[in-house]
């Protein structure tokens, strides 16, 4: 029998309410409720409702139904980021006043005309890179936006320092590295790959990258477990805690779930909601997504061996699946 360890480690589970739960979301919250009570610590549910005009009225509640239903039960109340909107204005003035943040007038379609200007081929589905055109200034325009300094500036002036331009010779591509307890190394320049990423949006909701980070901090997340569609936000995520002063935490990426087409299961391609009449059988499948099998007559058996085979998988491939929270 594998020895639990007893840590200060917090995880969660962050979903928008978008719309119930489906095979794939139930797979990413089943995988972070099992890191967290394998490290024998306190599992979190954050309900992300930040971009309200995706969110359907009455979807969280049935979210947190069918968590309950499945025994996945938060270690705290949820908390709502619809609600914390002030917490993310502060992020956003420490940003400005460090002179790692600006305003930005730019439109989709100026960006995409100023990368096709440049000569430069986008592959499909790859990342709009912003090219940095506001970052001197807006030139009279209005700002629609505000943006995140990729670069590093290793002279960072005082408190309302002009944001240098892209040209500068100073300014320094952020290359991020991390290690993903699953996948091992990882790395992304966030300056050439992204560019400047939205800290908040033209129509002045707050962007994903950033409430999501002054959130993870605000409740001591320690450890992060999610799909794998979401690895790509993590170098950006990462630039943003060494910014802001903030711990970094440890990521693990699981395998997303796929549809009959070959694509990410998702709400926005008409995913069905879980089918939860029998919540053993749901919990079976998702397992089974992770790798783990279980043989028990109730959720709450299921799950007890669950935890106890996941910490088995993470001690028999330590050199990636990290136990401890060092």
């Amino acid at each position: 029998m594998v020895k639990k360890i007893r840590s200060s480690y917090i995880g969660r589970f962050a979903p928008s309410p978008t719309g119930p739960l489906h095979a794939g979301s139930l797979v990413a919250a089943l995988a972070s409720w099992l890191d967290a009570k394998a490290h024998d610590g306190q599992w979190l549910v954050r309900i992300e409702d930040v971009d309200t005009p995706r969110c359907v009225p009455g979807a969280d509640h049935i979210i947190l139904q069918q968590l309950a239903v499945c025994g996945l039960h938060p270690d705290a109340p949820p908390i709502y980021q619809s609600q914390r909107g002030h917490l993310y204005q502060q992020a956003l003035n420490q940003l400005v006043a460090q002179a790692q943040a600006y305003p930005c007038s730019c439109s989709r379609l100026d960006i995409e005309q100023a990368i096709a200007a440049a000569g430069q081929q986008r592959a499909r589905h790859a990342e709009l890179v912003y090219p940095g055109t506001c970052r001197g200034g807006l030139n009279g325009k209005q700002a629609r936006s505000w943006r995140f300094l990729s670069t590093f500036q290793p002279s960072n002036g005082p408190s309302g320092q002009q944001i240098r331009r892209r040209a500068d010779p100073e300014l320094i591509a952020h290359e991020i590295h991390w290690v993903d307890r699953l996948s091992g190394q990882q790395h992304q320049n966030v300056s050439r790959e992204v560019g400047d990423f939205v800290l908040q949006r033209a129509d002045g909701l707050w962007a994903y990258q950033l409430a999501v980070v002054v959130d993870d901090a605000a409740q001591g997340v320690t450890h992060i477990v999610r799909g794998a569609d979401l690895a790509h936000n993590t170098a950006r995520q990462i630039l943003l805690q060494r910014a802001l002063g903030l711990p970094q935490a440890h990521y693990l990426h699981t395998p997303v779930v796929l549809g009959a087409d070959g694509d990410k299961l998702s709400k926005q391609n008409g995913a069905q909601a879980v089918d939860l009449q029998d919540p053993l059988e749901a919990l079976a499948q998702a397992g089974q997504h992770l790798g783990i099998t279980c043989f028990a007559s109730n959720p709450a058996d299921w799950l007890q061996q669950a935890v106890a085979q996941w910490m088995v998988r993470l001690v028999a491939r330590s050199g990636a699946l990290k136990l401890h929270c060092d």
